[in-house]
């Protein structure tokens, strides 16, 4: 969330554009080996996060009867820190978190991130067109929501309903242009699905088509899940669940060695030349602590927020070849 919202920089974070944020917050380090409060909260939700900030909070208070403040929200939080600069010395690194949980809170305030992220999970997770698509267009007559995040919905729309019969994306494109969207963007929901559309990929993200994982989806839905912003799990996690358990496809991924894997691997490497994301990494971090005996480390050529990925997707060249494949299908509209 941190790095989406604000970018992460070789562990630090670019604070300036807050406002009213003091000269030695101005820039932060967010390190596991050197920021126990970081270490022991890297892995967890945002609501997480900043309850478990106001309990380090309330005990700090429990000691000083005579100093009790009221901790309800996160404005609450900044002015204890600002009003006692003992909890600040004593705390070490807290009131770094109190003031990066605070901007994420204004942001995901301004930018309405709440609805956008919960659409976002259900176009990613659920296969119901007609709200999807309802839910979209919703969104992007909502003058809070972004142009960015705006265009951001209508990709994962396209990626998963490119071929639904009734695909509305060239609506939905007129509708990013009424809304301001500039050009640049809207011209980049082509080129995403030229990059990692189905005719790309090797497997199905969406909707699963073997009988145990319909099973598993259909269970799912019914029991429902505990946080509708934690739907999605990347597809390494399905990837590596079916290493681990030797049901990885030889055609999609063969490799060096005996005919079979006979024993169950326990060091795994992951590299992905592209980029990884902290989502993955999360998934690495969840295997690692669910499955006895198996390591796995995880590394790439960068690690991806949506802006980084779609630079990306701008320096292979799609948007041009993109915007080239419209050009000519105009052309030959036209002649017909």
């Amino acid at each position: 969330m941190v790095h989406e919202l604000l970018g992460i920089n070789n562990n630090r974070i670019d604070l300036s554009r807050v406002p009213g944020i003091s000269k030695d917050l101005r820039e932060v380090v967010l390190s596991a080996e050197n920021d126990e409060f970081y270490a022991n909260n890297m892995y967890l939700n945002f609501a997480e996060i900043g309850s478990n900030i106001k309990n380090l909070m309330e005990d700090f208070q429990k000691k000083r009867p005579k100093e009790q403040q009221k901790l309800e929200s996160i404005a609450d939080m900044k002015a204890f820190v600002e009003n006692y600069p003992q909890f600040k010395k004593m705390s070490g690194t807290v009131s770094k978190h109190v003031t990066v949980v605070g901007e994420l809170s204004r942001l995901v305030s301004e930018r309405n991130l709440l609805e956008v992220s919960e659409v976002e999970q259900e176009l990613a997770c659920q296969n119901d067109h007609s709200s999807a698509l309802q839910n979209v267009k919703r969104l992007l007559q909502n003058p809070k929501v972004t142009e960015f995040d705006a265009v951001r919905l209508v990709m994962l729309y396209a990626l998963h309903y490119e071929r639904h019969s009734s695909n509305s994306l060239p609506g939905l494109i007129v509708d990013l242009r009424s809304k301001g969207v500039a050009e640049k963007y809207r011209k980049l929901v082509s080129a995403v699905v030229e990059y990692g559309g189905k005719r790309v990929r090797g497997s199905d993200l969406f909707s699963p088509k073997d009988a145990v994982a319909i099973t598993k989806q259909f269970l799912k839905g019914l029991k429902g899940v505990e946080n509708v912003y934690t739907q999605h799990q990347p597809f390494l996690h399905e990837t590596l669940d079916h290493l681990i358990k030797g049901k990885l496809k030889e055609n999609l991924y063969p490799y060096l060695g005996p005919s079979t894997l006979r024993d169950r691997p326990q060091d795994i490497i992951v590299f992905v030349i592209g980029g990884a994301t902290y989502e993955e990494a999360l998934t690495v971090y969840n295997l690692n602590r669910t499955t006895p005996g198996v390591r796995i480390v995880l590394g790439g050529t960068t690690i991806h927020n949506t802006k980084s990925f779609l630079e990306e997707v701008l320096a292979s060249g799609l948007h041009s070849r993109s915007r080239e494949s419209s050009q000519a299908t105009s052309r030959s509209a036209s002649r017909r």
